[in-house]
Protein backbone atom coordinates (compact mmCIF):
# COMPACT_ATOMS: atom_id res chain seq x y z
CA UNK A 1 0.00 0.00 0.00
CA UNK A 2 1.49 3.22 -1.05
CA UNK A 3 1.96 6.16 1.98
CA UNK A 4 -0.94 7.62 2.46
CA UNK A 5 -1.75 11.69 2.81
CA UNK A 6 -1.25 12.79 6.65
CA UNK A 7 -4.00 14.84 7.42
CA UNK A 8 -5.55 15.89 10.83
CA UNK A 9 -8.89 16.40 9.10
CA UNK A 10 -11.82 14.76 9.72
CA UNK A 11 -15.60 14.30 8.00
CA UNK A 12 -17.71 17.66 8.44
CA UNK A 13 -20.56 15.55 9.56
CA UNK A 14 -20.97 11.84 10.79
CA UNK A 15 -24.44 10.32 10.99
CA UNK A 16 -25.60 6.62 11.70
CA UNK A 17 -29.01 6.37 11.54
CA UNK A 18 -31.71 4.90 9.68
CA UNK A 19 -33.41 6.89 6.81
CA UNK A 20 -30.48 8.84 6.43
CA UNK A 21 -30.48 7.66 2.26
CA UNK A 22 -33.88 8.82 2.04
CA UNK A 23 -32.83 12.28 3.68
CA UNK A 24 -29.69 12.77 2.11
CA UNK A 25 -30.75 16.20 0.58
CA UNK A 26 -30.56 17.54 3.89
CA UNK A 27 -26.55 17.12 4.32
CA UNK A 28 -26.46 18.57 0.84
CA UNK A 29 -27.93 21.42 2.20
CA UNK A 30 -24.72 22.22 3.83
CA UNK A 31 -22.85 24.96 1.64
CA UNK A 32 -19.48 23.23 3.10
CA UNK A 33 -20.16 20.27 1.35
CA UNK A 34 -22.10 21.76 -1.88
CA UNK A 35 -22.26 25.74 -2.62
CA UNK A 36 -24.47 25.01 -5.55
CA UNK A 37 -26.23 22.22 -5.79
CA UNK A 38 -23.87 20.61 -8.21
CA UNK A 39 -23.55 16.96 -7.04
CA UNK A 40 -22.83 13.72 -9.27
CA UNK A 41 -24.50 10.29 -7.29
CA UNK A 42 -22.55 7.40 -7.30
CA UNK A 43 -24.18 4.39 -7.10
CA UNK A 44 -23.49 0.25 -7.73
CA UNK A 45 -25.39 -2.31 -9.44
CA UNK A 46 -28.68 -4.29 -7.89
CA UNK A 47 -29.86 -1.71 -5.02
CA UNK A 48 -28.66 0.88 -7.35
CA UNK A 49 -32.38 2.06 -8.71
CA UNK A 50 -34.26 1.43 -5.39
CA UNK A 51 -31.36 3.90 -4.13
CA UNK A 52 -31.80 6.47 -6.29
CA UNK A 53 -35.72 6.40 -6.46
CA UNK A 54 -35.79 6.58 -2.71
CA UNK A 55 -33.36 9.58 -2.33
CA UNK A 56 -34.17 11.14 -5.59
CA UNK A 57 -36.93 14.08 -4.54
CA UNK A 58 -34.00 15.15 -1.94
CA UNK A 59 -31.15 15.46 -4.71
CA UNK A 60 -32.98 17.54 -7.19
CA UNK A 61 -31.13 17.82 -10.40
CA UNK A 62 -28.27 16.22 -9.82
CA UNK A 63 -26.64 13.79 -11.95
CA UNK A 64 -26.35 9.98 -11.18
CA UNK A 65 -23.64 7.58 -12.47
CA UNK A 66 -24.06 3.09 -12.19
CA UNK A 67 -20.53 1.54 -11.82
CA UNK A 68 -19.91 -1.96 -11.59
CA UNK A 69 -16.78 -4.41 -10.61
CA UNK A 70 -14.70 -2.36 -8.17
CA UNK A 71 -12.02 -2.03 -10.45
CA UNK A 72 -9.17 0.64 -11.69
CA UNK A 73 -10.91 0.38 -14.58
CA UNK A 74 -13.97 1.61 -13.65
CA UNK A 75 -12.90 4.03 -11.63
CA UNK A 76 -11.14 5.81 -14.80
CA UNK A 77 -14.35 5.50 -15.96
CA UNK A 78 -16.10 7.20 -14.19
CA UNK A 79 -13.34 9.85 -13.13
CA UNK A 80 -13.61 10.88 -17.43
CA UNK A 81 -17.42 11.29 -16.62
CA UNK A 82 -17.02 13.70 -13.16
CA UNK A 83 -14.43 16.09 -15.54
CA UNK A 84 -17.25 17.07 -18.08
CA UNK A 85 -18.84 18.93 -15.20
CA UNK A 86 -17.63 20.93 -12.20
CA UNK A 87 -19.26 19.18 -9.54
CA UNK A 88 -19.45 20.48 -6.02
CA UNK A 89 -19.06 16.80 -4.69
CA UNK A 90 -19.15 13.48 -5.66
CA UNK A 91 -21.78 11.52 -3.27
CA UNK A 92 -20.90 7.78 -3.00
CA UNK A 93 -24.07 5.22 -2.45
CA UNK A 94 -23.73 1.50 -1.54
CA UNK A 95 -21.09 -1.04 -0.43
CA UNK A 96 -17.29 -1.09 -0.29
CA UNK A 97 -16.89 -1.29 -4.21
CA UNK A 98 -18.89 1.89 -4.83
CA UNK A 99 -17.93 3.51 -2.23
CA UNK A 100 -13.66 2.88 -3.21
CA UNK A 101 -14.74 3.43 -6.72
CA UNK A 102 -16.58 6.92 -6.19
CA UNK A 103 -13.52 7.93 -3.63
CA UNK A 104 -10.91 6.96 -6.83
CA UNK A 105 -12.70 8.80 -8.82
CA UNK A 106 -13.41 11.77 -6.63
CA UNK A 107 -9.79 12.10 -5.64
CA UNK A 108 -8.32 12.01 -9.31
CA UNK A 109 -9.94 15.07 -9.91
CA UNK A 110 -9.79 16.95 -6.85
CA UNK A 111 -13.66 16.80 -6.16
CA UNK A 112 -14.70 16.64 -2.57
CA UNK A 113 -16.29 12.96 -1.65
CA UNK A 114 -19.68 12.03 0.01
CA UNK A 115 -20.14 8.39 2.30
CA UNK A 116 -23.54 7.01 2.21
CA UNK A 117 -22.92 3.43 3.82
CA UNK A 118 -25.75 0.91 3.09
CA UNK A 119 -23.48 -1.73 4.42
CA UNK A 120 -21.14 -2.04 7.37
CA UNK A 121 -18.50 -4.87 5.95
CA UNK A 122 -15.37 -3.03 6.52
CA UNK A 123 -13.52 0.05 7.28
CA UNK A 124 -13.40 1.90 3.41
CA UNK A 125 -16.35 3.93 4.90
CA UNK A 126 -14.28 6.67 5.90
CA UNK A 127 -10.66 5.51 5.09
CA UNK A 128 -7.96 7.13 3.17
CA UNK A 129 -7.89 3.91 1.24
CA UNK A 130 -9.69 2.73 -2.13
CA UNK A 131 -9.34 -1.38 -2.22
CA UNK A 132 -9.71 -1.83 -6.75
CA UNK A 133 -8.78 -4.72 -8.68
CA UNK A 134 -6.25 -4.00 -11.20
CA UNK A 135 -4.86 -6.33 -14.08
CA UNK A 136 -5.68 -9.65 -12.40
CA UNK A 137 -5.43 -8.38 -8.61
CA UNK A 138 -6.94 -6.76 -5.84
CA UNK A 139 -4.48 -3.11 -4.99
CA UNK A 140 -4.49 -0.54 -2.52
CA UNK A 141 -4.76 3.53 -3.63
CA UNK A 142 -4.19 6.44 -0.97
CA UNK A 143 -7.22 8.87 -1.36
CA UNK A 144 -8.92 11.48 -0.11
CA UNK A 145 -11.42 10.67 3.28
CA UNK A 146 -14.70 11.75 2.92
CA UNK A 147 -15.92 15.32 3.59
CA UNK A 148 -18.76 13.68 5.18
CA UNK A 149 -19.90 9.95 6.17
CA UNK A 150 -23.71 8.95 6.25
CA UNK A 151 -24.92 5.49 7.52
CA UNK A 152 -27.98 4.38 6.59
CA UNK A 153 -29.38 1.07 9.22
CA UNK A 154 -32.49 0.67 7.15
CA UNK A 155 -30.15 -1.03 4.84
CA UNK A 156 -27.40 -2.35 6.79
CA UNK A 157 -30.29 -4.22 8.44
CA UNK A 158 -31.92 -5.25 5.65
CA UNK A 159 -28.41 -6.70 3.81
CA UNK A 160 -26.64 -10.07 4.43
CA UNK A 161 -25.72 -11.01 8.28
CA UNK A 162 -22.26 -12.14 6.32
CA UNK A 163 -21.64 -8.55 5.53
CA UNK A 164 -22.43 -7.07 8.87
CA UNK A 165 -19.91 -9.64 10.44
CA UNK A 166 -17.18 -8.93 8.77
CA UNK A 167 -17.27 -5.72 9.29
CA UNK A 168 -16.93 -6.61 12.77
CA UNK A 169 -13.96 -8.58 11.94
CA UNK A 170 -12.20 -6.00 10.23
CA UNK A 171 -13.10 -3.25 13.19
CA UNK A 172 -11.81 -5.62 16.49
CA UNK A 173 -8.86 -6.62 14.34
CA UNK A 174 -7.53 -2.69 15.16
CA UNK A 175 -6.73 -4.14 18.29
CA UNK A 176 -4.20 -6.56 17.42
CA UNK A 177 -3.05 -4.19 14.60
CA UNK A 178 -2.57 -1.16 17.31
CA UNK A 179 -0.48 -3.79 19.70
CA UNK A 180 1.80 -5.12 16.68
CA UNK A 181 2.54 -1.79 16.24
CA UNK A 182 3.32 -0.61 19.53
CA UNK A 183 5.40 -3.71 19.72
CA UNK A 184 7.48 -2.27 16.20
CA UNK A 185 7.93 1.30 18.54
CA UNK A 186 9.40 -1.18 21.44
CA UNK A 187 11.92 -3.83 19.60
CA UNK A 188 12.73 -1.55 16.48
CA UNK A 189 11.89 2.34 17.58
CA UNK A 190 9.35 2.69 14.85
CA UNK A 191 7.32 6.31 15.39
CA UNK A 192 4.17 5.34 16.60
CA UNK A 193 1.02 8.14 16.60
CA UNK A 194 -0.71 7.60 20.13
CA UNK A 195 -4.06 9.66 18.44
CA UNK A 196 -4.11 7.24 15.48
CA UNK A 197 -3.68 3.95 18.21
CA UNK A 198 -6.49 5.89 20.81
CA UNK A 199 -9.23 6.08 18.19
CA UNK A 200 -8.56 3.03 16.74
CA UNK A 201 -8.12 0.87 19.81
CA UNK A 202 -11.42 2.94 21.30
CA UNK A 203 -13.97 1.81 18.73
CA UNK A 204 -12.67 -1.70 18.40
CA UNK A 205 -12.50 -1.59 22.52
CA UNK A 206 -16.23 -0.17 22.49
CA UNK A 207 -17.51 -3.00 19.64
CA UNK A 208 -15.74 -6.32 21.70
CA UNK A 209 -17.39 -4.94 25.15
CA UNK A 210 -21.16 -4.00 23.62
CA UNK A 211 -23.42 -6.90 24.73
CA UNK A 212 -25.98 -5.89 21.52
CA UNK A 213 -26.75 -8.36 18.53
CA UNK A 214 -26.36 -7.96 14.94
CA UNK A 215 -29.89 -6.62 14.50
CA UNK A 216 -29.52 -4.05 17.24
CA UNK A 217 -29.69 -0.17 16.15
CA UNK A 218 -27.00 0.72 19.10
CA UNK A 219 -24.82 -3.08 18.38
CA UNK A 220 -24.98 -1.46 14.51
CA UNK A 221 -24.04 2.20 15.37
CA UNK A 222 -20.94 1.42 17.58
CA UNK A 223 -19.51 -1.09 14.36
CA UNK A 224 -20.38 2.07 11.86
CA UNK A 225 -18.57 4.34 14.66
CA UNK A 226 -15.69 1.99 15.07
CA UNK A 227 -15.15 1.77 11.79
CA UNK A 228 -15.25 5.44 10.35
CA UNK A 229 -12.36 5.80 13.49
CA UNK A 230 -10.53 3.09 12.06
CA UNK A 231 -10.56 4.94 9.01
CA UNK A 232 -9.70 8.06 10.68
CA UNK A 233 -6.80 7.33 12.51
CA UNK A 234 -5.46 5.92 9.33
CA UNK A 235 -5.81 9.10 7.57
CA UNK A 236 -4.26 11.32 10.51
CA UNK A 237 -0.89 8.97 11.21
CA UNK A 238 -0.72 8.77 7.41
CA UNK A 239 -0.56 4.64 6.62
CA UNK A 240 -2.65 2.11 7.85
CA UNK A 241 -0.56 0.84 10.78
CA UNK A 242 -3.44 1.14 13.02
CA UNK A 243 -5.28 -1.04 11.19
CA UNK A 244 -3.16 -3.27 9.55
CA UNK A 245 -0.81 -5.95 11.18
CA UNK A 246 -0.17 -9.44 11.38
CA UNK A 247 -4.03 -9.68 11.08
CA UNK A 248 -4.26 -8.06 7.87
CA UNK A 249 -1.28 -9.99 6.78
CA UNK A 250 -2.74 -13.39 7.50
CA UNK A 251 -5.42 -12.19 5.70
CA UNK A 252 -3.62 -11.32 2.60
CA UNK A 253 -1.79 -14.67 2.81
CA UNK A 254 -5.56 -16.64 2.49
CA UNK A 255 -6.27 -14.12 -0.49
CA UNK A 256 -3.28 -15.07 -2.43
CA UNK A 257 -2.76 -18.96 -1.34
CA UNK A 258 -6.59 -19.81 -1.34
CA UNK A 259 -8.67 -17.31 -3.23
CA UNK A 260 -12.15 -16.94 -2.64
CA UNK A 261 -12.19 -18.50 1.03
CA UNK A 262 -13.99 -15.70 2.97
CA UNK A 263 -14.07 -12.48 3.34
CA UNK A 264 -11.50 -9.94 4.48
CA UNK A 265 -13.12 -8.70 7.41
CA UNK A 266 -13.87 -12.77 8.27
CA UNK A 267 -10.37 -13.75 7.94
CA UNK A 268 -8.73 -10.54 9.29
CA UNK A 269 -11.02 -11.47 12.40
CA UNK A 270 -9.07 -14.92 12.66
CA UNK A 271 -5.91 -13.38 11.99
CA UNK A 272 -6.17 -10.96 14.63
CA UNK A 273 -7.26 -13.93 17.30
CA UNK A 274 -4.46 -16.32 16.19
CA UNK A 275 -2.27 -13.38 16.62
CA UNK A 276 -3.66 -12.23 19.83
CA UNK A 277 -2.62 -15.76 20.98
CA UNK A 278 0.87 -15.90 19.83
CA UNK A 279 1.10 -12.50 22.00
CA UNK A 280 0.54 -14.66 25.25
CA UNK A 281 -2.19 -11.84 25.75
CA UNK A 282 -4.19 -14.45 27.13
CA UNK A 283 -7.40 -12.23 28.63
CA UNK A 284 -7.48 -10.03 25.20
CA UNK A 285 -7.59 -13.61 23.57
CA UNK A 286 -10.25 -14.55 25.33
CA UNK A 287 -12.71 -11.40 25.12
CA UNK A 288 -11.69 -11.54 21.44
CA UNK A 289 -12.68 -15.33 20.78
CA UNK A 290 -15.68 -14.83 22.69
CA UNK A 291 -16.94 -11.26 20.60
CA UNK A 292 -16.07 -13.48 17.35
CA UNK A 293 -18.13 -16.31 18.55
CA UNK A 294 -20.68 -14.54 19.85
CA UNK A 295 -21.75 -13.35 16.32
CA UNK A 296 -21.47 -16.12 14.30
CA UNK A 297 -17.17 -15.33 12.93
CA UNK A 298 -14.98 -18.36 12.67
CA UNK A 299 -12.46 -18.83 14.93
CA UNK A 300 -10.67 -22.01 13.90
CA UNK A 301 -9.53 -22.22 10.10
CA UNK A 302 -12.31 -25.08 9.84
CA UNK A 303 -14.55 -22.52 10.27
CA UNK A 304 -13.31 -20.74 7.17
CA UNK A 305 -13.06 -24.12 5.21
CA UNK A 306 -9.32 -24.49 5.76
CA UNK A 307 -7.65 -27.32 6.68
CA UNK A 308 -5.20 -26.78 10.05
CA UNK A 309 -2.30 -27.84 7.50
CA UNK A 310 -3.48 -24.73 5.24
CA UNK A 311 -3.40 -22.02 7.61
CA UNK A 312 -0.05 -23.01 8.76
CA UNK A 313 0.93 -22.43 5.51
CA UNK A 314 -1.01 -18.81 5.53
CA UNK A 315 0.74 -17.87 8.49
CA UNK A 316 4.20 -18.68 7.34
CA UNK A 317 3.53 -16.75 4.09
CA UNK A 318 1.61 -13.79 5.48
CA UNK A 319 4.92 -11.69 6.13
CA UNK A 320 5.85 -11.77 2.12
CA UNK A 321 2.66 -10.49 2.07
CA UNK A 322 3.82 -7.22 3.63
CA UNK A 323 7.71 -7.00 4.00
CA UNK A 324 7.96 -3.43 5.22
CA UNK A 325 5.75 -4.18 8.28
CA UNK A 326 7.20 -5.30 11.68
CA UNK A 327 4.53 -7.69 13.21
CA UNK A 328 3.99 -10.71 15.97
CA UNK A 329 4.63 -12.44 13.19
CA UNK A 330 7.94 -11.30 11.87
CA UNK A 331 8.87 -10.72 15.92
CA UNK A 332 8.66 -14.43 16.54
CA UNK A 333 9.91 -16.02 12.47
CA UNK A 334 8.27 -19.56 13.56
CA UNK A 335 8.73 -21.74 11.49
CA UNK A 336 6.13 -23.97 9.94
CA UNK A 337 7.00 -26.96 12.42
CA UNK A 338 6.57 -24.51 15.58
CA UNK A 339 3.43 -23.08 13.63
CA UNK A 340 1.51 -26.58 13.51
CA UNK A 341 2.35 -26.94 17.66
CA UNK A 342 1.42 -23.65 18.38
CA UNK A 343 -1.66 -23.95 16.29
CA UNK A 344 -2.60 -26.88 18.29
CA UNK A 345 -2.02 -24.95 21.79
CA UNK A 346 -4.70 -22.40 20.12
CA UNK A 347 -7.04 -24.96 19.75
CA UNK A 348 -6.83 -26.04 23.06
CA UNK A 349 -7.32 -22.68 24.35
CA UNK A 350 -10.48 -22.15 22.69
CA UNK A 351 -11.52 -25.24 24.15
CA UNK A 352 -10.84 -23.40 27.12
CA UNK A 353 -12.72 -19.57 26.50
CA UNK A 354 -15.46 -21.30 24.17
CA UNK A 355 -16.16 -24.84 25.41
Amino acid sequence: MPLLARTVATPLSIEVRRGAVADLGSLLADRRISSGGDVAVVVGPGQGEKIVDLCRPSLGSADVFTVAGGSVDSANQLGDQLRRRNYDAVVGIGGGKTIDTAKYAATRYGIPMVTVATSLANDGIASPVASLTHEGGKGSYGVHIPIAVLVDLDFVENGPDRQTQAGIGDAVSNLSACADWELAHEVRGEPIDGLAVTLARTGAEALVNHPGKITDDGFLTTLAEALILGGISMSICGSSRPASGGDHEISHAIDHLFPSTASHGEQAGLGALFCTFLRGDLERFGQLARCLHRHGLSTRPADLGLTDEQFVEAVAFAPRTRPDRYTILEHQALSADDLRTRLGDYVDALREHLG
